[in-house]
């Protein structure tokens, strides 16, 4: 268990970090602390009107550099970083080009944040794949293998423990076949996430590079990711759950804290689900590097998006 909070991230002024999904939640609270901290913090979202009033929502009195909208209030702090906002829908793997070939310059951080929420009936993506595995997946997939050749630092991933719940069926990653049920998805999206970080992480070792891949899992927190919930989990959240910035604190802790790579993060206290974050292990199934590079094997084929980082190169300290 550690102390770590907001508070204690280094200065990052001079720091670009990209994170997906930051309208809302977990990814607002990460992007809200990233630059207070200093950080340029580039808003990658599928709805700008939404991104430009969040970015909007944590302006000081002075206003935050980069983002459009009015005065805050006199009594907010004023953020040292700068806000930008830019179209990002994973859920249409046109858009991840167009994002990642108009991307110029140097990526400390990318945190791949987004997710879908659950239908309870299967839905696809524009290009056909199952909505949770082609955004928490996919989308993050083809746009961290886009972007790589630009990321100097870390890729922080957002997993879950409910990745300890998902099997994966590379035969029938779509749910084609299988009959389909929203939980198992999302446990197999996350399964996903955390078998991917592993890989990501031996090819770079392979090539060289000090760029670090790291999972985190931000417990049980009140997001809109429960919107559609039932009573009971309702009920849940509000004796329970955390909130989104509390839920931030693990994925900041993979961004800056000496850890190795393919760390694991997640909140230290009930069963990992509240706290301090500390890092916590995995399934056996999120550890079969086999199943990491035959997920892996599938996804460039369903993306079109294949490893290009071949040369030694050395990444930025955060």
């Amino acid at each position: 268990m550690t102390r770590f909070s907001a508070s204690d991230l280094p200065d990052l002024s001079g720091k670009t970090a990209v994170v997906t999904g930051a309208n809302s939640g977990i990814g607002l609270a990460t992007a809200r602390a990233l630059a207070g901290a200093g950080a340029r913090v580039v808003f990658a979202v599928r709805d700008v009107e939404r991104g430009r009033a969040a970015a909007a929502s944590m302006r000081g009195r002075s206003g935050l550099p980069g983002v459009p909208g009015l005065p805050g209030l006199p009594d907010e702090p004023v953020l040292a970083g700068s806000t930008e906002v830019r179209v990002l829908d994973l859920a249409d793997l046109e858009s991840v080009r167009t994002f990642a070939a108009s991307w110029h310059g140097p990526i400390d951080l990318l945190i791949n944040n987004a997710a879908a929420t659950g239908p309870k009936s299967p839905a696809r993506t524009a290009d056909g794949f199952e909505l949770q595995f082609g955004v928490d997946h996919l989308g993050h997939f083809a746009l961290t293998n886009l972007l790589l050749p630009h990321v100097v630092g870390r890729v922080v991933t957002v997993a879950s423990q409910a990745e300890r719940m998902g099997r994966i069926d590379v035969d029938d990653l779509n749910w084609e076949r299988r009959e389909y049920r929203t939980s198992r998805a999302y446990g197999a999206a996350k399964l996903a996430n955390l078998l991917f970080t592993a890989e990501l992480q031996r090819r770079l070792e392979a090539a060289g590079s000090s760029v670090l891949a790291q999972a985190a899992h931000p417990g049980f927190v009140a997001t809109e990711i429960y919107s559609e919930s039932g009573r009971v989990s309702k009920v849940l959240q509000r004796l329970l759950a955390q909130s989104p910035d509390q839920g931030a604190l693990p994925v900041l802790y993979a961004a800056v804290a000496d850890v190795p790579g393919n760390s694991f993060a997640g909140p230290s206290r009930l069963v990992h689900m509240r706290g301090a974050p500390e890092l916590i292990g995995r399934s056996t199934a999120a550890k079969d590097a086999e199943l990491a590079r035959r997920l892996w094997d599938a996804s460039e084929r369903m993306t079109g998006v294949a490893w290009q980082l071949g040369s030694r190169r050395s990444a930025r300290a955060i």
